[in-house]
């Protein structure tokens, strides 16, 4: 079995391009399976006894790894490593077991907070620099998509549907048609800048003023799924969290705001969560005061 998961492993590192970090946790996981079915069945375990295992393996491994007292959230990342494991079995060497299907994870608490840390989310600049280095032009997308959501507490339509005359010549603030067509202002760091302007000049089409910002590699403008897988492999090269999504890129700005004092109407206002329209904007609630609230609370002011 050890010729098996190294090339489990190789796979997950070569082809998925996932994190040392990220493939160690999946050799970790898969191994204490094994470990547990030797332990089972008291003798050396085959592929052939991976491919048996029954729903009584699978529910006695989960419950010796609740005897050891292994959290719930660490036992379902376990249980979702090893059914990728059988999934690239089946996939690579015509190995079907229908037993993983049938179980379940191990109820997790719902987190309060949905807000990922501050620091993965500049981690991911890394990571999508690995992902993507063979097309650095899309790097530069992925990672301009991240900081504008973060940066602007845009929801992903509202950042897909930017166009490039919105950002032209660096407006301090721009103008974002939310939910029911309703529109607010959002100011704009600089560093988001810095970020678009890399993107920008290596995005190979859609120049044009009314062109969306955001590109596919077939040069049509993103679509939301798009931006989901997006975060979606950042999430598994990362190892981080199910509920990191673009949303919770949106969500992280807000609670970044509020840990860094800005008040809960300006948070509001800059979320688009109020109905009231631009001109009552400017009249219930100082602009000014909402600009110094973001540029002093969020994490990138000082970048």
């Amino acid at each position: 079995m050890n010729d098996i998961v190294r090339e489990f492993t190789e796979y997950l590192s070569g082809v998925k391009n996932y994190s040392a970090h990220t493939v160690n946790a999946y050799e970790s996981d898969i191994l204490d399976f094994i470990g547990f079915m030797q332990n089972f069945n008291n003798s050396p375990v085959q592929i052939a006894d991976v491919a048996r295992a029954d729903t009584i393996v699978f529910r006695s491994w989960m419950a010796q790894r609740a005897r050891d007292k292994l959290s719930p959230k660490s036992t379902a990342r376990a249980l979702s490593g090893v059914r990728t494991f059988y999934k690239w079995l089946n996939r690579y060497h015509n190995l079907e077991n229908d037993a993983i299907g049938l179980i379940s994870s191990p109820r997790v608490p719902k987190r309060l907070s949905k807000a990922i840390n501050t620091t993965d989310v500049a981690d991911m600049h890394a990571a999508i620099r690995s992902i993507d280095s063979a097309e650095p032009w899309v790097a530069a997308r992925d990672w301009a998509l991240v900081v504008l959501i973060f940066g602007c507490g845009l929801r992903i339509s509202e950042a897909l549907s930017l166009k490039n005359k919105d950002i032209a010549n660096h407006p301090d603030i721009i103008r974002i048609n939310g939910k029911g067509s309703k529109e607010r202002i959002v100011p704009v760091l600089p560093a988001v800048y810095v970020a678009m302007d890399k993107y920008l000049a290596l995005r190979p089409f859609g120049i044009a003023a009314d062109d969306n910002v955001f590109r596919s590699v077939r040069g049509l403008p993103m679509s939301a799924r798009m931006a989901e897988k997006v975060i979606e492999k950042l999430r598994h090269f990362l190892q981080l969290p199910d509920y990191v999504t673009p949303h919770a890129l949106r969500h992280t700005f807000a609670t970044a705001l509020l840990s860094g004092g800005a008040d809960l109407r300006s948070i509001q206002e800059l979320l688009g969560h109020s109905s009231l329209s631009t001109t009552q904007l400017y009249t219930r609630v100082n602009m000014a005061e909402i600009m110094d609230a973001y540029n002093h609370a969020h994490p990138m002011a000082s970048e």
